[in-house]
């Protein structure tokens, strides 16, 4: 099929999460900076509670909040998102389920058995099904099952409104084995990851015809099997109810239903503060309420006074009379002591009174929720997703290696990591792999094979690419837009109006909280730009764990004061990050790009792109790069540059201090290595367009993205940050190219061979002469990382498809088209007796045993 038939016919399915994502590191003797963090890279376990079966309560429901109700409860759409996950992981059958180390387990409930029975002349695996596993109708699950799935995601059938077929394409026949409990799977080509393969499985009542899998099973879920049954989908209401499937045959639920429940980000703190959930994602601002209502409860219960000014019981804001004035005079009085404050005008006194009331009732309602809130506790781990920064390498000065390397080399990754992770009390190991994360058996640090920090090298690399200050012809101004830092709101032209951009203090990135589930890449190709233009769309008008803020709490004017948490005009803790509040982490939400199948939005644009080669004596580089890459230097060993920046230099002695004063002492070895001023070649200044989101919940990105851009400036490379609409940020920029540098974020997968590898290939040309570049939104790519892929996926030996895996890595960091910073964080607030949930990180939820302990 045509490139250009192809990207029509198929959806992708992409879950870009605009991000953010903590200890020091020991300093081992002869060890490279990657070694001591790959030595010091442990994986951070799931916090859920755990409790044994017999210590949990036998009924009760749990009250889960999600972001919205599901668009779909077909996983294999383009529009599926965490919520379809929560519902088909409770109520369909999943044949493997992954550890809290993304390790896949055969799941006993429905597989007696599973393996590969022959490698030559064929790949052919054997299921062994659990003799009791059946659908909620009574039938056996069985290989007619098993068949429907294969042929509706194959992708030789286009009436399927597919997002992925990666895998089931290698299949080349499915039969019954020796008997009906006996499913027998024949590849045509090897299938390394074929453990990912039905999981969730639907049956054959869903998967026999493109009518009921396209539009049918958006809705409904006529058959089920698993602990849980879908009882109602309420979309207008935003509820879905799951009850005990009574037709489940293996350990019975403990809770007799969970119901979850769409709750906007800016909500959930109140939402649990009013027991309208006992479960909702979080951000920092409200774990950091959580622990101070928690911790001042205690000191009231031991009779020490609640901690903070201003401070109540139970860690809520001491609450005025509502009837006492300044001095304890009466109302009227009181009016007039404001009529004096403002001359003769009562109307301006009456408005300062109501302004009071509301502070007051404001201050009110945020103690009510302070004491609710001491009922919850606080899950954390690291959530199985990495944000790092994208380099778009298709045109401009990105388009040369050295420079993509140059930007690597100037980068601290540690200090971004802490600032992310660091005030979460989560270890804050920058992550050293694009493929895997700490845990899991394919991670190995391969940074060394582009290098650690270092200006002088960061310098070297651009002055080789033709950057120097004598090339700039003139130095920046600070009205020219090259300035590091310098920032621009396109808001106002994203939505046609010219009102402002968000202001940081909204609702916080969920990627503090962390999603329960993200979408993996998905195989599918977008054409780049595809003459159908992807249309993006939000499952979710928001990702799970974003600030909540209290809506009574939004009124406050003086928090510090006010608040016993010191929490925000709308609920958020202030924390000091080199002098500026704290970006609290979050999880921007999920975009999905697709071509217009049902979930998609928005009409298309028609363009080409060109790929740019790179000079001969960039080549020549990156051969030799390659060449580090392939023999993995672990011993390599790079100074680090930790010096402060030069806006933290000491001045001249009388100029803001008293005359006498002592200079603090130049920095020698620091003021060698910053650059000269703003580099350029041909008169053209070194400048990229850094585009992060602007909206509610990205403060942490704006953090991060400021930092790297003081991090650039130092080794001469200018920064336009531009701030844009978060609905346009992926579709309009990400997805269609236009920009440098971004920040967004990549989930982790048990199966990178068969997941990673659209993220990472290299883009073609379409028969329309655009470029094809599936998920590769950097446009950097080579054609032995392609084949590393294509070796690894059809590798049965998986101590040999892991090091193909590795080398892989090696060669995507030599290519310098993004960097990891940092994992993700997930905060998960949930009542203190419910156990055995809470933040899962890679673990698959057992819903069977979620309940409330005795």
């Amino acid at each position: 099929m045509p490139h250009a038939v192809a990207s029509r016919r198929r959806t992708l399915r992409s879950a870009a999460l605009l991000t953010s994502g903590v200890l020091a590191l020991p300093v081992l003797a002869g060890c490279s900076t990657a070694e001591r963090e790959e030595a010091d890279a442990k994986p951070v376990p799931a916090d859920i509670g755990p409790a044994g079966r017999d210590l949990v309560e036998d009924g009760g429901t749990l009250r889960w909040a999600v972001d919205a109700m599901p668009a779909t409860l077909n996983a294999f759409q383009a529009d599926a998102d965490a919520a379809t996950s929560r519902i088909t992981g409770a109520a369909l059958p999943s044949l493997f389920t992954l550890d809290d180390r993304g390790r896949p387990h055969r799941n006993p409930d429905f597989l007696e058995s599973a393996e590969t029975v022959t490698r030559e002349p064929k790949h052919v695996v054997v299921y062994k099904l659990n003799q009791q596993a059946v659908w909620s109708d009574g039938r056996e699950i069985g290989a007619p099952d098993f068949v429907a799935q294969w042929k509706a995601l194959s992708g030789k059938d286009t009436a399927y409104w597919t997002a992925r077929n990666a895998g089931y394409d290698r299949i080349e026949k499915i039969e019954r084995g020796a008997s009906d409990l006996e499913v027998r799977v024949t590849f045509a080509k090897p299938y390394a990851d074929w453990q990912s393969l039905f999981s969730p499985l639907y049956p054959k009542e869903v998967m026999g015809s493109a009518d009921t899998f396209n539009d049918g099973a958006r809705s409904e879920l006529p058959l089920t099997s698993g602990p849980f049954k879908l009882q109602d989908l309420d979309r207008k209401a935003g509820t879905a109810t799951l009850v005990r499937n009574p037709r489940w045959w293996g350990e019975r639920a403990k809770l007799e239903s969970i119901v979850l429940r769409a709750v906007p980000l800016d909500e959930r703190a109140a939402a649990l503060a009013t027991g309208t959930v006992d479960m909702a994602e979080i951000d920092k601002s409200v774990a950091d309420r959580i622990a101070l209502a928690v911790k001042n409860g205690k000191d009231t219960a031991a009779g020490r006074p609640g901690a903070g000014a201003g401070a109540g019981a139970g860690g809520e804001a001491a609450v005025p009379s509502a009837s006492s004035g300044s001095s304890g005079s009466s109302g009227s009085s009181a009016l007039r002591s404001r009529a004096k404050e403002f001359g003769s005008d009562e109307d301006q006194a009456e408005a300062a009174l109501l302004a009071r009331g509301q502070n007051r009732a404001a201050l009110a309602g945020y103690a009510t929720e302070q004491k609710a809130l001491r009922a919850f506790v606080v899950r954390k781990t690291l959530e199985p997703a990495y944000t790092q920064l994208a380099l778009n390498g298709e045109s401009g000065p990105l388009a040369d290696e050295r420079v993509r390397r140059a930007v690597a080399r100037a980068l601290n990754r540690k200090e971004l990591a802490e600032t992310v992770l660091k005030p979460l009390g989560l270890p804050a190991q920058p992550v050293g792999s694009h493929l895997a994360l700490a845990g899991q058996a394919v991670y190995a640090d391969n940074s060394g094979a582009l290098g650690d920090q270092d200006t002088e090298e960061a310098q070297a690399l651009l002055a080789d690419a033709g950057w120097t200050p004598e090339g700039a012809g003139k130095a920046a101004t600070d009205g020219d837009g090259t300035k590091a830092g310098a920032e621009r709101d396109t808001d106002a032209d994203e939505s046609g109006s010219g009102s402002p951009a968000a202001t940081p203090g909204s609702p916080g990135e969920a990627a503090a909280s962390g999603s329960p589930r993200i979408p993996q890449p998905q195989g599918p190709a977008v054409k780049s730009p595809a003459a159908e233009s992807p249309a993006v769309k939000s499952p979710a008008a928001k990702s799970p764990g974003a600030p909540s803020p209290a809506a009574p709490s939004a009124a406050l004017k003086s928090p510090q004061a006010q608040s016993p948490a010191a929490a925000g005009p709308e609920g958020r803790s202030p924390v000091a990050l080199g002098g500026a509040e704290a970006d609290t982490a979050s999880d921007e939400g999920l975009y999905v790009v697709s071509d217009g199948k049902p979930g998609d939005a928005g009409p298309g644009r028609e363009a080409g792109w060109n790929v740019l080669a790179p000079a001969r004596a960039a080549a020549l580089q990156s051969a030799a790069l390659r060449r580090q890459a392939d023999i993995l230097d672990a011993s390599y060993t790079a100074p680090r540059d930790d010096k402060p920046d030069a806006d933290e230099k000491g001045g001249v002695p009388g100029a803001y201090a008293p005359v006498g004063t002592r200079a603090p002492a130049p920095a020698a070895a620091e003021s060698k290595r910053a650059a000269r001023g703003p580099l350029g070649k041909d008169g053209q200044p070194l400048s990229l367009r850094f585009v992060l989101p602007s909206g509610p919940g990205s403060e942490a990105l704006r953090t991060v993205g400021n930092r790297i851009a003081r991090m650039l400036d130092r080794v001469g490379i200018r920064t336009e940050i531009t701030k844009v609409a978060d609905e346009s940020f992926f579709k309009d920029h990400i997805a269609s190219g236009d920009y440098d540098l971004a920040l967004y974020s990549w989930p982790a997968t048990a199966f990178p061979a068969t997941d990673a590898r659209p993220i990472f290939a290299k883009p073609v040309p379409a028969s329309d002469g655009s470029l094809l570049v599936e998920q590769n939104y950097t446009r950097v790519g080579t054609d032995h990382i392609d084949q590393l892929f294509a070796e690894a996926i059809g590798e049965l030996d998986e101590k040999q498809a892991r090091e193909l895996m590795k080398q892989a890595d090696a060669r995507i960091w030599a290519a310098a088209g993004s960097i990891p910073l940092y994992q993700r964080p997930q905060l998960v607030a949930v009542k203190g007796e419910l156990v055995n949930a809470g933040a899962f990180g890679f673990a698959t939820p057992r819903y069977q045993d979620i309940g409330f302990k005795r």
